[in-house]
């Protein structure tokens, strides 16, 4: 049998061709699991690998979307901050003053304080002395009450005890103008009656006592009361500088030779003074 098996394979190959087959069979289906098992394994790892490599990227994503984004808040208020600089910069100081730029670095707070005033991050070491004029490029901001080496604080002119020596811009009537507290709304006084004035005028310093440099705008007229009973017109105002949203100011340092005012009661005396006598004196 054995050789009769062999010599008919020998001749067919039919026993041949099927032992190959079935080998190739049985290898294929122990190898073919295995196969699987480990596609799916690296499948399974380059794609874990993968997410971790996603997961990392966005988190480098969003630390670069908050860096980019501090960037640009930091980019917008230098942009504002160069505007205002600008507008302080083509502010042109009268003859013979000089101008001295400074940051505000504490305001009014609260609805009680004493008085309404900012504090500068000049003092004296720098040029802001006692009684230095305090400007923007848009109108008077007041002037500094108290200065330290390093340090000044400032009397704004909405300050109750503020008095500042105007004229109208138009008409040359003068006046004091003086503060009302935390409305930011000036009154200005010692206006007879015959005096015209008109809503809309702008007013400006007049220069008296050394002050303030003559010519400086300083508020808008906003409305103008008379009475039967008084002999001067109660004209209130509205200063022309954003006194609640100052972030920066200009000092006007004073001419050569020129004396700064010693106590600002003395200045408010003269001015008072002057303006009785200039109504005292004014036609009714």
């Amino acid at each position: 049998m054995y050789l009769g098996l062999y010599t008919w394979n020998l001749r067919t190959g039919f026993l041949d061709d099927a032992a190959s087959h079935t080998g190739l069979e049985f290898a294929g289906a122990v190898l073919k699991p295995g196969e699987w098992i480990h596609r799916n394994a690296v499948d399974f790892w380059a794609n874990y690998i993968y997410l971790i490599d996603v997961r990392e990227q966005n988190e480098q994503l969003a630390a670069k979307v908050k860096e980019l984004s501090f960037e640009l808040a930091q980019a917008r208020e230098e942009e504002q901050e160069l505007l205002r600089l600008r507008a302080l910069n083509g502010f042109s100081a009268p003859a013979e003053w000089e101008r001295v730029g400074a940051r505000i670095i504490a305001q009014r707070l609260g609805s009680e304080a004493a008085l309404s005033s900012i504090m500068l991050n000049k003092g004296y070491l720098q040029g802001a002395g006692s009684n230095t004029p305090v400007v923007t490029h848009t109108g008077v901001v007041g002037r500094i009450m108290r200065a330290g080496p390093f340090t000044a604080t400032v009397q704004l002119i909405t300050d109750p005890s503020s008095r500042v020596a105007v004229l109208g811009r138009d008409s040359r009537t003068p006046g004091i103008l003086m503060g009302t507290g935390p409305r930011s709304e000036l009154v200005l006084r010692f206006v007879p009656l015959n005096a015209k004035l008109e809503e809309g005028e702008i007013l400006v310093t007049s220069g008296l006592a050394g002050a303030y440099p003559k010519g400086l705008p300083v508020a808008r007229i906003k409305r103008i009361e008379h009475s039967d009973i008084s002999l001067f017109q109660t004209v209130h105002a509205t200063p022309l500088a954003n006194i609640e949203r100052l972030e920066e100011v200009l000092l006007l340092q004073r001419p050569p030779g020129r004396p700064a005012m010693l106590h600002q009661t003395d200045t408010v005396q003269e001015e008072d003074s002057h303006a009785e006598h200039t109504n005292a004196t004014s036609p009714q």
